[in-house]
């Protein structure tokens, strides 16, 4: 089986490239859903004002029914978040969600419909990679062999690229997995998968630790790795069928706040709910600015907050044990997202583009080839262990830790910064985590049916779509959600 050379960024390999799609990936499970028609009109009221909630709230709108939205933040987009300050020379930076596959067609649609210009995500010229110490570009195609890494491999493994090398040891889980649109999470191929962690088969597979390592930067280690596999396998099958990537000029969160700008009216801001209640006849959410506490009540209400910042809403009744479950156990990733501000594209007289990984484990993105002026921005990218250990340290600290992390995947980083930006997703009082990422277990066990209403409370966001961390994922939800309170 061939997989092709795809832009299989969950696992930081290669570039985009072109290649044969093979059949197991045939598109068949996607299929366009029939046209909205206006049911009873009802009162609604949506929690978070990220993309999913906007979403609904926009559609629902549409349909006749009428909407507010209760956002805890200053600002729409939840997540997705293009900040331009405090940088110079009107440059910006994504601090959440920054990439659209051109295979999401949601996103797609709706960046369309506010006529939202895209650019390419990733800038020509080769990315650098750090592994030991030893700096290492890659070819026209984003490509490099393994052996090139100072790391203990098998002999057999040295000679293969990244995207060779992950056929050898997944290739046939990939096969056996299917159509990533029709996977039966009841069934057993799904729970085998589930039941580890990508590092965990890697091993099985008899994957060199060198190599298990390889294959699992930026994201994890392979002693760290605490991902189910199953969402690993199926974000690769859905990343094999992309052929680009690109932003939203002037930022992605021109979409969040498109949607928002559509309903001012319905839209309140820096208002936190602490309480929803609910019976047969009404729903209540209580929110608290302040010492001034509001009511504000609805037919139906939509809750479209990460889970970690659900765990601390108070909700009567109770909700159902599979319910509170999902909730209080759903993984989230640790990510800390910095962006440092270089007076100078120094990396470009080399002829590289900015973009690359370390050991650290850090992925780096370069935000500002599309941009004008002498000055970049350079993002570094820390998640699983890493994030949460570089997360928890003091400002000055972690400061110091990603300058000299960056200096060495990118040397003259050091004499080029200038100032850095740093969020801590798992510590913004608001998510309280980065993306939903299930641990082995989960996606088959209290992953499904999590989306499920509950009276006349219903759910959304990424972490119940089929896209978990992506923008795409944000939309799917909210549009399952609305034909759940339009149709009820």
């Amino acid at each position: 089986m061939q997989i092709g050379r795809r832009d299989l960024i969950r696992l930081g390999l290669i570039s985009a490239a072109a290649g044969a799609m093979p059949k197991v990936f045939a598109r068949a499970g996607r299929r366009e859903t029939a046209a909205l028609v206006p049911g009873p009109q009802r009162k609604v009221l949506v929690i978070g004002a990220g993309l999913s909630g906007l979403v609904a709230a926009y559609e629902l709108r549409k349909l006749g029914h009428e909407v507010t939205v209760l956002e805890a933040r200053t600002r729409p987009g939840g997540r997705v978040w293009s900040p331009h300050e405090p940088f110079s020379d009107g440059l910006y930076v994504e601090v959440g969600a920054a990439r659209i596959p051109d295979n999401h067609d949601l996103t797609l649609r709706y960046v369309r419909e506010f006529d939202l210009p895209l650019t390419p995500f990733y800038p020509p010229g080769s990315r650098m990679y750090s592994i030991a110490g030893k700096q290492i570009r890659t070819d026209a195609g984003g490509e490099w062999i393994a052996g090139e890494a100072p790391l203990d491999l098998q002999p057999d493994e040295k000679p293969l690229g990244q995207w060779a090398l992950l056929e050898k040891y997944i290739g046939g889980a990939l096969a056996e997995l299917g159509d990533p649109w029709r996977i039966d999470y009841a069934g057993k191929s799904a729970r085998k998968f589930d039941s580890v962690t990508c590092s965990q088969y890697l091993r099985e597979r008899g994957a060199s630790e060198g190599a298990n390592n390889l294959l699992s930067w930026p994201w994890a280690n392979a002693t760290d790795d605490r991902t189910s596999f199953l969402w690993t396998l199926r974000e690769i099958a859905y990343e094999s069928q992309e052929k680009s990537r690109s932003k939203i000029v002037g930022g992605n969160d021109r979409l969040p706040r498109a949607f928002a700008a559509t309903m001012k009216d319905a839209i309140h801001y820096g208002a936190p709910v602490v309480r929803v209640e609910q019976n047969e006849q009404r729903v209540r959410a209580v929110v608290k600015r302040g010492a001034v506490t509001e009511t504000f009540d609805a037919d139906r209400l939509l809750v479209t907050i990460p889970f970690p910042a659900l765990r601390g809403l108070d909700i009567a009744p109770a909700l159902s044990a599979a319910k509170r479950r999902a909730i209080d156990e759903l993984l989230y990733d640790t990510i800390v997202r910095s962006t440092l501000q270089c007076r100078t594209r120094f990396w470009e007289k080399d002829g590289f583009n900015g973009f690359g990984h370390s050991d650290t484990p850090q992925q780096i993105w370069h935000f500002t080839h599309d941009q004008p002026g002498p000055r970049g921005l350079l993002v570094s990218f820390l998640s699983g262990a890493t994030g949460e250990r570089v997360g928890a340290l003091e400002p000055e600290e972690c400061g110091r830790f990603i300058v000299d992390e960056m200096e060495r995947a990118h040397p003259g980083l050091r004499q080029n910064y200038e100032s850095m930006l740093v969020h801590v997703w798992h510590a913004d009082p608001w998510t309280k985590g980065a993306i939903a990422l299930p641990s082995p277990g989960q996606m088959t066990g209290i992953c499904i049916g999590a989306e499920r209403a509950e009276g006349r409370i219903h759910f959304a966001g990424e972490h119940l779509s089929n896209y978990s961390g992506w923008m795409q994922g944000a939309l799917e939800s909210g549009l399952r959600a609305v034909r759940e309170i339009n149709g009820v």
